[in-house]
């Protein structure tokens, strides 16, 4: 072992316990204990393996054994399944992100006070206009439910992307070279953002990159309620487009709210485990309430090896488990109060439509209205279940992801 390790450039950061190691072009990371980054540090600083191996013993009185590897070969082995082993080709030079000054220019302090005016704005109007307090009733501004429909889905395409530019920016602002992708899911547009090299920065400067969505959509539903405002008759009555902007405004609350079904892994979710020091909370939380469930049925076969995640993890994870109620609490309150509600009323509105006896202009608006909301519903149907099988003759495959928001 008298040779010395070629390694890709590794960046190291301090989290809690633990040492988060990984390549930022890459976006391939490992935590390891102390002693193994401090191992890995040198061996990229030029040590030979038997160099590094010979100040382990004398650093640590023993040969190379940490919690996940039993000697040095196993550790050069886990090295080269995580890419940090360089094969000669040089890791490809990173420029600079191509909006990092768009993104600096977003989330400055005078920026960030337009932001804050937005919304104290909207709160002194909403407590002023009882009309302006958001309800679901606001999604319906217009006894046509073709125009309400159609309003609520084309708002929508520019919304989320402005709402995953927000996490791209917010990348990008503190030099990571986030992307922004689109992609279909059962026919449906998404947009999607990857953030490489997130976790090679301080948890401080995690949080915005996880937190720019949110407060993109916070800003938006205040400027919208501001719009609706400006924009009212000489009555004081709102105005269709005022109408309009409330109802679009709820839809964005409505998504800001789905963000607290922390068991979904949403931004805040992200936060949460930011905050409490974790790498892989989500899985580790499930696996030891399974794993408590399993030992009182008696099932001890089906039991997982809980060693596999950091003891952090594991110590948060015997508790976050429980917190995951609450985003089931969430998802039925957003269900009772916010999707309810609107179906109740666009099924109240359409049957009153339909059933009028008149062959009007409402009618023929609820009619088509029905028509495409059970093409789309039997559109998602079979769309999923052809991909479920798609899915299930490919066999099982190991999806691996980092800094996805």
């Amino acid at each position: 072992m008298s040779y010395q390790l070629a390694l890709h450039p590794l960046s190291f950061v301090e989290q809690g316990a633990d040492v988060v190691v990984g390549r930022v072009d890459t976006g391939s990371y490992a935590v390891l204990p102390p002693d193994g980054a401090e191992l890995l540090h040198r061996l990229s600083g030029g040590l030979t393996l038997a160099e590094a191996a010979t100040w382990y013993q004398d650093t640590y009185d023993e040969a190379v054994d940490m919690d996940e590897f039993v000697d040095m070969d196993e550790f050069v082995e886990a090295l080269a399944d995580l890419g940090f082993v360089s094969d000669g080709t040089a890791a490809p030079v990173l420029a600079r992100p191509r909006f990092q000054w768009l993104g600096r220019a977003m989330f400055s302090g005078p920026v960030f006070t337009f932001y804050l005016a937005m919304v104290l704005g909207w709160l002194y109007l909403i407590a002023r206009h009882a009309d302006l307090r958001p309800h679901p009733r606001q999604v319906f501004f217009s006894n046509s439910l073709l125009l309400v429909q159609a309003t609520l889905f084309i708002s929508q395409i520019p919304l989320l992307f402005l709402h995953e530019s927000f996490h791209v920016l917010a990348g990008q602002r503190i030099g990571l070279r986030s992307q922004l992708s689109v992609s279909n899911r059962y026919g449906y547009l998404v947009f999607e953002t990857q953030t490489n090299g997130l976790l090679s920065r301080p948890r401080r400067q995690r949080y915005l990159p996880f937190l720019s969505g949110v407060l993109l959509d916070v800003v938006m539903v205040a400027a919208f309620g501001v719009a609706a405002d400006l924009t009212r008759h000489s009555d004081g009555s709102l105005s269709l487009l005022g109408g309009a902007c409330l109802g679009v405004g709820f839809s964005v609350m409505l998504r800001i709210a789905w963000q607290f079904q922390l068991y979904l892994q949403t931004d805040l979710y992200y936060v949460f485990s930011t905050a409490l020091n974790c790498h892989d909370l989500h899985v580790a939380s499930k696996a030891i309430m399974m794993n408590r469930l399993w030992r009182r049925l008696g099932r001890r076969s089906k039991l997982v090896d809980e060693d596999q995640w950091t003891e952090r993890d594991r110590k948060v994870g015997s508790w976050y488990g429980f917190l995951l109620v609450f985003g089931v609490v969430a998802a039925v309150t957003l269900t009772a109060f916010g999707s309810l509600p609107i179906a109740a009323s666009y099924l109240q509105t359409m049957y009153r439509h339909l059933t009028s006896g008149r062959l009007d202009a409402e009618f023929w608006d609820s009619a088509l209205s029905l028509s495409i909301n059970t093409t789309e519903f039997v559109a998602v149907f079979f769309l999923s279940r052809r991909k479920r099988r798609l899915n299930a003759s490919r066999g099982p495959r190991l999806l691996l992801s980092d800094g996805t928001a």
